[in-house]
């Protein structure tokens, strides 16, 4: 069979991050290298490093299946694909999975779409294209003969079973797939989910909540192998078990692997481990990115974050006197008013964070703490969950004082940024010239739709 793997656009406007992030799909690899391992024919096409529209693609060759993936913002994209595809080709099956189709599977439950899949287990899509029985099947919704959508139950799925990714589509393009200054960084993920439960995220309810990993010798093996210097640890914590975290340290020394690396991790990990930490930067560690959230330690019990801001604080003092670069992660928070995002200013300036980002609370669809904002909505759009548009109404701003004080508070930190030398590959004036435009007309960017 032919099959196409699309991981579809995140914007239909002009201000994206391509060029400055830009993450392998590392999922789509993997999905290729079982196929092709039963002998299919596989083509992979990112929106983010490709510049034809998907009607082209799609027409390029007589393609059997397609299987989108992408997160809650590309939901009208994969939609409307899986939508085109079957008025341009009825018998052409199509397939979504990804981290939005593991909660909210329920919205994207459409005609034009064949399969949906709820879990990792990415030998389902193959069991699928082979007339496998699929009642037996985890972890996948699909309709009976009525056009009724029947959804079985999840499952969690054992990383140690998935194959290494065919890494083909990433060594063809050289000049994408980056972490900021870190050009070609391939993607290894050393385990799934997540075993802490912020109130904000939903990583620790992906693959059916259960915490699975790799062997740490492995991941080694696999980073060993990869043509590139630059290694994203993309776990969403991979600085979690102290002797996993010593282990991998030891087989890269042991084994003499320069490359440099990018990992999350908590800065309670980092507060506690200066010494684990010292090894990590001896080996290459260039990047930790660390969600601090807030600078205030009761709203980080209300996220239920299960730390502390004196941890916050140590850890980017450690950081900076390790010469790893930490990028600082703050959740502007609904309740926000003018003094909270100068607060937010004042503490980076204050602690010499140089690498900030800062998201707008989104209440995530599919979790049970959705259920609690959804009278307060202002969007149902989709693609508005990039962390970037306020979703819910603010609780003591009017919508346009909360995107004026959020632009002024973007503007200060680029310009901080640029002061500092920090991103000297960044087009400052594009960001900043953007937003001053928004500042001043009060109007967000042009939708994506």
């Amino acid at each position: 069979m032919k099959i196409l793997l699309v991981h579809p656009e995140t914007s239909r406007t002009r201000y994206d991050f391509l060029g400055i992030i830009e993450n392998e799909c590392i999922d789509l690899e993997c999905i290729s290298a079982i196929l092709q391992s039963a002998n299919h024919f596989v083509t992979i096409y990112d929106f983010q490093v490709e510049n034809e529209s998907y009607k082209t693609i799609f027409s390029k060759d007589t393609y059997d299946a397609v299987y989108f993936t992408g997160r809650t913002m590309q939901e009208n994209f994969m939609l409307e694909y899986c939508a085109y595809t079957k008025h341009v080709r009825p018998s052409c099956i199509t397939m979504i999975g990804g981290l939005h189709a593991q909660l909210n599977y329920k919205r994207l439950e459409k005609d034009a779409v064949d399969y949906i899949f709820t879990g990792y287990n990415h030998f389902h899509i193959l069991e699928v294209l082979e007339g496998k029985n699929i009642e037996e099947m985890d972890s996948i919704c699909y309709k009976d003969a009525s056009g009724n959508w029947i959804e079985n139950p999840k499952k969690a799925f054992d990383i140690k079973k998935l194959p290494l990714p065919d890494r083909t589509y990433f060594y063809e393009h050289p000049n994408h797939y980056q972490y900021l200054e870190l050009k070609h960084a391939a993607w290894v993920r050393a385990s799934f989910s997540c075993p802490y439960s912020c109130s904000f995220c939903h990583r620790n309810k992906m693959n059916a909540g259960t915490y699975s990993t790799r062997d740490i010798k492995d991941v080694v093996d696999e980073i060993a192998q990869i043509q590139t210097e630059n290694i994203y640890l993309c776990d969403d914590d991979f600085l979690l078990d102290k002797n996993r975290v010593q282990t991998f340290v030891q087989e890269i020394k042991k084994r003499n692997i320069k490359k440099k690396y990018i990992c999350y991790g908590r800065s309670d990990f980092i507060a506690k481990e200066i010494d684990l930490m010292e090894d990590l930067r001896d080996i290459g560690l260039y990047y930790v990115l660390v969600g601090l959230e807030d600078i205030r330690d009761d709203k980080l019990q209300k996220y239920h974050k299960l730390n502390t801001q004196n941890n916050n604080q140590r850890a980017l003092e450690i950081c900076n006197a390790l010469g790893i670069h930490m990028m600082g992660m703050f959740v502007l928070g609904l309740d926000f008013e003018k003094q909270d995002f100068d607060m937010i200013y004042d503490w980076c300036k204050k602690h010499r964070l140089r690498h900030v980002a800062v998201s707008i609370f989104t209440p995530e669809m599919g979790l049970s703490s959705f259920k609690e904002y959804e009278d307060q909505l202002i969007t149902d759009n989709p693609s508005h969950w990039d962390y970037l548009y306020l979703v819910v109404k603010p609780t003591k701003l009017s919508v346009r004082k909360y995107y004026f004080y959020y632009y002024k508070l973007l503007i200060k930190l680029f310009l901080k940024a640029k002061r500092e030398g920090v991103y000297d590959f960044l087009d400052y004036n594009y960001f900043i010239q953007t937003f001053i435009k928004s500042l001043i007309t009060g109007k967000r960017y042009k939708e994506d739709d």
